[in-house]
């Protein structure tokens, strides 16, 4: 992982292997409001250091938050482009993260994000997430104060609460099955409504 300091910008042999020359710098950007003008010129310090164009991606879990998101998106697009750096934007609606970036990343390709950009079920840094499943260089930006939208909180407390239930309900209904007989009728339902909780937690939290 690599991170960017924002009043000085280094790139050091240790910290960069040359992407190939159609490698792209994807730039991931989430549901908040940033300092516009100094997150572009990052990006364009970055990909002019690189040789890379940029691609930049928006998930939108809200829809009524993707014009937000959007005009975000066109901002930065014109502030970067221009000159040697090409820029694309692309904006998809959804949760997950890692599977966009998957959807999207080719070989060569390097990642830039936020660094209190969080994912998943875990809430994790989308940069850890992204490092350990793609093998890729994972720029992280820091220092950038976003403002999350103000629904985030109830979001999280709903996703943590509907977990909750899930998990209470299916040790209900499995402590009931381990009182059943012990035949092959018992270990199937065991079995299925194992899966059935994991697969239900998961679309659940997929939700927020």
């Amino acid at each position: 992982m690599n991170n960017l300091d924002v009043n000085s910008f280094t790139l050091t042999p240790s910290s960069y292997s040359e992407p190939e020359r159609d490698g792209r710098l994807i730039v991931l950007v989430p549901e908040s409001d940033a300092d516009i003008s100094s997150v572009a010129r990052k990006i364009w310090e970055l990909a002019n250091a690189l040789g890379s164009r940029v691609q930049f991606l928006g998930l939108c879990k809200d829809k009524t938050r993707e014009p937000s998101l959007r005009r975000q998106i066109i901002a930065m697009s014109t502030m970067v482009g221009g000159g040697s750096v090409t820029v694309e934007s692309k904006i998809e609606f959804g949760g997950d993260w890692l599977d966009f970036v998957k959807s999207q990343w080719k070989k060569g390709d390097v990642v830039a994000c936020f660094a209190d950009h969080r994912a998943g079920f875990a809430n994790r840094p989308l940069s850890q997430i992204l490092e350990s499943n793609l093998k890729t260089t994972v720029y992280v930006l820091p220092e950038f104060q976003l403002e999350r939208p103000h629904s985030g909180w109830v979001s999280s407390a709903l996703s943590w609460a509907g977990s909750i239930v899930i998990i209470a309900l299916f040790f209900w209904g499995q402590a009931r099955i381990t009182q059943m007989p012990q035949d092959w009728a018992h270990t199937t339902l065991l079995y299925l409504s194992v899966f059935a909780e994991v697969g239900l937690i998961w679309f659940w939290s997929s939700l927020f």
